[in-house]
């Protein structure tokens, strides 16, 4: 009979073991995971029924939860919708969350854990539960400066304060209306999240850190240029051959500077007027003399070949292992397979701009619950100490001469100093060209860095250039933050 007891004890004791474990897995270690899962339809229920935290734009919501007479009793409604769709992304039903709506949806709806105890008092005390509210670093001034430069340039626009690593702008087109994805209706956010998908013009990519990349053209100079520099085997006066055109090693493929002379109109060219010229050749040459080793490592500081989050995840930009010599020479002037963000572009300015040091770039200012108590304030964090303080004024000042008298002169601003370098990419024969702009301002005390991309040759074809369409969208972007 004691055997048999034993027995009995040890396996009730197994089964008490065994609920232990599984209930500890699912409501510590899982719970994050189970409740963002999509097939969740009790989490998704009580995420509409709870008032979801608003997002916020110095103090000015540009999503907002509003009471409702059906079973889900609150809706998701965008004031201002096209304007900040990229950074707030959508709240669906049935379709997921993206932007800061996906990214932060535990605090926006309550379900975070630093907001459990929140969420048990407000039930005991017969009060609505609410989510965290989310304040951006967003400045409504330079998001509407960046939208108006844009047009309807298809492309994208951001700009960050280089010390911080603060966004202040977020711009992609074309774009969507959110309000028509949060509605209560299953069939009509199903026919509308379909139709954005088949849009070929891609409205749901937010080309600001994510979708299909492009390549950097000559904005990636500045990268190449960091890294001769780094190397300590070249100076800003070091001279590279300078002929209209070359062909490549191992190839009959010729390349040539941009309008296909000679750049600058000397033999030879320095790497200082090389960059502010924007010459292809002489960059290339100086590609084949770092080789693709000493390129990626300069790149990888920068934040390529890494996927960063502002906390919107971005698609990591591209410099490639593995390339043969060709293929580095025209990687030095943004080509080959080198591809990047705009996000990425202007972490390659921020690093110049602030002496070498790259702040991580960041969108959320701060999460407050409803009754003002600060959840997570976010600080200024370093990234990576991309390049030397000697390196970054060198480049800086290479970057301030394109705009006075070189490549980027669209870009200039009477009486202050822009720092800045455009890009015109090929994309493959017949196909339209993608046209860039990045730099900062003032170059001598930098307050914005900004970066610019438009797609598809901003209508021109192959026939315009970054200087003729990019620079003049960045110069408004820049002209907003500093004189508002």
């Amino acid at each position: 009979m004691n055997k048999e007891l034993k027995r009995i004890s040890i396996v009730v004791l197994a089964m008490f073991v065994a609920l232990f474990v599984s209930t500890t897995l699912i409501q510590v270690i899982t719970a994050d995971s189970l409740r963002a899962d999509g097939r969740n339809s009790r989490t998704l229920y009580a995420s509409y029924s709870a008032e979801r935290g608003p997002i916020l734009v110095d103090g000015q919501p540009i999503a907002v939860s509003v009471p409702t007479d059906d079973e889900y009793k609150f809706q998701r409604t965008y004031p201002n919708a096209l304007l900040y769709a990229p950074v707030t992304g959508y709240f669906t039903l049935n379709q997921g969350n993206t932007g800061i709506e996906g990214a932060l949806n535990d605090y926006l709806s309550g379900t975070s854990n630093s907001q459990f105890l929140d969420t048990i008092n407000a039930i005991l005390t017969g009060q609505n539960p609410k989510g965290a509210s989310v304040e951006l670093t967003i400045d409504p001034v330079v998001q509407q400066a960046a939208w108006d430069a844009m047009g309807d340039l298809q492309g994208a626009v951001i700009a960050i304060n280089p010390k911080t690593g603060e966004i202040l702008a977020m711009v992609s087109k074309p774009t969507f209306d959110p309000n028509t994805l949060a509605v209560h209706d299953t069939d009509a956010v199903i026919a509308q999240y379909e139709a954005l998908l088949d849009d070929p013009a891609g409205p749901l990519f937010n080309r600001t850190l994510a979708g299909a990349l492009n390549p950097p053209g000559s904005t990636f100079k500045l990268v190449v240029a960091s890294a001769a520099l780094e190397s300590g085997q070249f100076q800003p006066a070091s001279e590279f051959p300078n002929p209209a055109q070359l062909t490549l090693p191992q190839s009959d493929n010729v390349i040539t500077n941009s309008g296909g002379d000679v750049c600058g109109g000397t033999a030879t060219v320095s790497i200082a007027t090389a960059l502010s010229l924007s010459c292809n050749i002489p960059f290339a040459e100086l590609g084949q003399a770092l080789g693709p080793q000493v390129i990626r490592e300069q790149a990888t500081k920068f934040g390529f070949n890494e996927s960063i989050d502002v906390p919107l995840e971005s698609t990591a930009s591209v410099y490639p292992r593995a390339l043969d010599e060709p293929q580095t020479m025209l990687s030095a002037f943004g080509q080959s397979s080198v591809r990047a963000s705009p996000l990425q572009m202007a972490m390659v300015s921020m690093a110049i701009a602030n002496g070498g040091s790259l702040m991580k770039p960041n969108l959320v200012e701060n999460i407050m619950t409803s009754d003002l108590r600060v959840l997570q304030q976010f600080e200024a964090e370093q990234f990576s100490q991309a390049i030397s303080a000697e390196t970054a004024a060198a480049i800086s000042q290479m970057m301030v001469q394109s705009v006075a008298n070189g490549a980027a002169s669209n870009a200039r601003i009477d009486g202050v100093d822009v720092a800045g370098k455009t890009g015109t990419a090929e994309n493959g024969e017949g196909d339209p060209y993608t046209l860039w702009f990045t730099g900062f301002a003032p170059a001598n005390d930098p307050q914005v860095a900004v970066a610019v991309v438009i797609e598809n040759g901003g209508g021109q074809g192959q026939s315009g250039s970054g200087n003729e369409i990019a620079a003049p969208i960045a110069k408004r972007v820049l002209e907003a933050v500093l004189f508002g």
